[in-house]
């Protein structure tokens, strides 16, 4: 029997990252940031002390959220108004935008892909509403080498039951470089407990889709690189 698809929110990794020091990596998010703002998957506002900051330095800053989830909407809205932000929160899911394309210089994920019912569509979806020369910035919770990978892999089917739809053992940074973006920074966190313990952060830019079709067909004819059609199929593993 099919179960509900869950209501994306905060899953339970996510949560217990917060109890870890992630002023850090709010601020490597908010730093120098310029024109439109995507903060994507919102939750309960967290980054919006960060975001007021950044509006402070660049007054021209034009901040937008987007939160699928109304209980948390509802809270992010309170936080927006304690912090005084002016940003525009709408309800969406990461697959299926509702903004224009091009539209954005900066779009931040803070432990979203976990949770998204399709990732590989969610960030087709970032790379059509950033802007060519725009920026992706994320930090996610991915698959761990060794043991704890294959660990990850037993007990997601569960997991992602009891949590809000969490998997543990995606590959989002993969994900990322498979599809039409160029990485930037990435690196590799020691935050979080088990059994959600590798965090990547980085930064990814989107390539053009001409240079993407280019890559596609030049990794056609090289077996050993990484396939966009591969990250496809372990993401349906995984699923």
């Amino acid at each position: 029997m099919e179960t509900k698809p869950p209501i994306p929110g905060q899953s339970i990794a996510a949560a217990v990252s917060e109890r870890f020091d992630v002023a850090e990596h709010r601020r490597y998010f908010a730093r120098d940031l310029e024109g439109v703002v995507l903060d994507l998957g919102a939750g309960n506002g967290a980054m919006f002390p960060y975001l007021q900051t950044a509006t402070q330095r660049e007054s021209a800053l034009d901040v937008y959220g987007i939160e699928p989830d109304p209980g948390r909407r509802r809270q992010a809205k309170r936080t927006a108004s304690r912090y005084d932000l002016n940003i525009d929160l709408r309800s969406g899911q990461a697959e299926s935008l509702p903004f224009a394309d091009d539209m954005f210089d900066v779009v931040i994920a803070f432990a979203v892909f976990c949770t998204v019912q399709d990732p590989v569509q969610a960030l087709e979806e970032v790379h059509r509403v950033v802007k060519p020369d725009g920026e992706f910035r994320f930090l996610e919770h991915v698959r761990s080498d060794g043991l704890w990978g294959y660990i990850q892999d037993m007990i997601t089917p569960l997991w992602k039951r009891i949590d809000n739809g969490c998997h543990l053992n995606r590959r989002t940074d993969e994900w990322i470089t498979a599809g039409p973006f160029a990485l930037e920074e990435n690196e590799t966190l020691s935050i979080g407990v088990s059994p959600s313990r590798s965090f990547v952060r980085g930064s990814a830019t989107p390539v053009s889709q001409t240079e993407n079709d280019s890559r596609i067909e030049r990794n056609e004819r090289d077996p050993s690189v990484t396939l966009k059609s591969s990250s496809d199929e372990r993401f349906r593993e995984s699923h």
